[in-house]
């Protein structure tokens, strides 16, 4: 049996995450919401809970805004039916209350 050593694993903080995007801005995370929505209020914990998970770990956090759509009419008229809406990057995920469906956004867009 021939055994083929192996070479040591190379440490990055973002193993996902280029070398040249390393130091790259990281997007904003938006919440799509508005005042009396209890869904809009269950995004809100899940996301401060994996973005204060995501801080404990040394993850990548990116900063977060929280919109009320009955402050702008468009806002109004392309998400009343579809909140809470979560915007990260270039993707966006309507009716989102799932915490793994966040944890997968915020690792596919950030890294880990």
């Amino acid at each position: 049996m021939l055994i083929v050593p192996r070479k040591p694993a190379v440490s990055r903080p973002w193993p996902t995450i280029g070398r040249e995007m390393h130091d790259a801005p990281l997007p904003d995370l938006v919440l799509y919401s508005r005042p009396g929505c209890a869904l809009c209020d269950e995004a809100r914990a899940l996301l401060t809970a994996l973005l204060d998970e995501r801080a404990a770990t040394g993850r990548p956090v990116p900063a977060f805004h929280e919109r009320d759509i009955e402050t702008d009419p468009a806002w109004e008229r392309a998400y009343f039916a579809s909140i809470p809406v979560v915007e990260l990057g270039g993707r966006r995920l309507d009716l989102v209350t799932s915490a793994a469906k966040l944890r997968r956004l915020l690792a596919d867009e950030l890294g880990a």
